[in-house]
């Protein structure tokens, strides 16, 4: 069933109080039907994460932030002592900042939920502390929105006249809010701007096709999409004023993590002198890392690529490299668009000069 996205698309929604569940837009069934599961404790959560049920940075985030209530949820009636109970809380939340080892909002959200639990003490009262990390990831949540927000904003007032390339999918999908860089192209279009969005496919599991072209439709913004092997000539004949991408996890150098063929875009881009802009939020930048080179890149199974939706695309023998990320070098990134400002000239400085500020 073709089943039309709501006006308003809930990727992750928290249902009932502090002993209700996890409500997760299952991204795997789109197009084709709009599915929401229901993840009632962490094992679930984890599977939805590993499987993309969920995905893109902040949104997977906010999903672990959730599933620490269900952590507490599942230790709080143990007849345990409280050590084992907290080495059960300690080791459910390893468990999910795991899941996914590229994005960094993933255990930036867990260390945040990771504060509340110290800070209870080591005789917590549990039904307390439950309700003390729903409201806070409740909070996550709704600081996605507002960065969301300004980052579109930001990004709209920099964005060339023309059309727009893109590559997977960076919308409400994959936010709280809006979404990064397809929150910056909704922004634009909003503000009555008018232009086509290029999507690139995104191979193997086509989060271009499937996700950002589902986005763009809903909004009734003109979208084509096109193969990944495409976008080299489609940039040649000069129909592309930019391309725009969001990021999985950002060094202190501006070395941008982002889904397998961002670098490679950025490489055609730089050679066909087009700009190639960044999206995200402050929390996607580890400045713990120098550069790309100490990312971890996930790799995924050889499935997805010999054996993509269940259809054999390769003989029975071959096998298949399938990195998730790649890492495009500062030096190809025009300018990162953040909610705390435009990072242009991107180096160690300035970055800093704007992730850092106001902290």
């Amino acid at each position: 069933m073709n089943t039309p996205p709501p006006n308003e698309i809930h990727t992750v929604c928290w249902q009932g109080d502090s002993d209700g569940y996890l409500e997760i837009l299952d991204q795997t069934a789109l197009p084709t039907e709009v599915k929401y599961i229901a993840c009632k404790d962490v094992p679930s959560v984890i599977e939805a994460i590993k499987m993309l049920r969920v995905r893109g940075a902040p949104a997977i985030g906010i999903a672990g932030a959730y599933g620490m209530v269900l952590a507490i949820h599942h230790v709080k009636n143990r007849n345990d002592t409280d050590i084992k109970k907290m080495s059960c809380i300690q080791q459910l939340a390893e468990d999910l900042a795991t899941a996914r080892p590229t994005a960094v909002n993933l255990r930036w959200a867990i260390e945040r939920i990771k504060k509340l639990i110290l800070n209870s003490g080591s005789n917590p009262d549990y039904s307390e502390l439950q309700q003390s990390i729903l409201d806070e990831a409740k909070h996550i949540q709704h600081e996605d929105q507002i960065l969301c927000k300004r980052i579109g904003e930001h990004g709209s007032s920099i964005l060339p006249e023309g059309n727009i390339l893109t590559h997977c999918n960076t919308g409400a999908l994959a936010t709280g809010g809006i979404g990064t860089a397809l929150g910056i192209i909704v922004t634009a279009w909003n503000k009555g701007r008018r232009f086509q969005v290029f999507a690139d496919e995104t191979r193997p599991l086509l989060q271009g096709a499937r996700l950002t072209a589902w986005e763009l439709t809903h909004r009734q913004i003109p979208v084509t999409v096109l193969v990944d092997a495409a976008a080299a000539h489609l940039l040649k004949t000069g129909r592309i004023s930019c391309c725009i991408v969001g990021a999985d996890r950002i060094t202190a150098n501006g070395d941008t993590a982002n889904k397998i063929g961002t670098y490679g875009l950025a490489l055609l881009a730089e050679a066909h002198n087009v700009p190639f802009f960044v999206a995200a939020p402050s929390s996607t930048f580890d400045l713990t890392l120098k550069s790309g080179a100490e990312i971890p890149i996930e790799e995924r199974s050889e499935n997805e690529v010999l054996q993509p939706f269940n259809f054999r695309s390769a003989p029975a023998t071959a096998t298949a490299f399938n990195p998730a990320f790649d890492v495009t070098p500062a030096r190809l990134i025009t300018a990162i668009v953040t909610e705390r400002g435009i990072i242009r000239d991107v180096s160690h400085k300035t970055v800093a000069s704007v992730i850092t500020r106001g902290t």
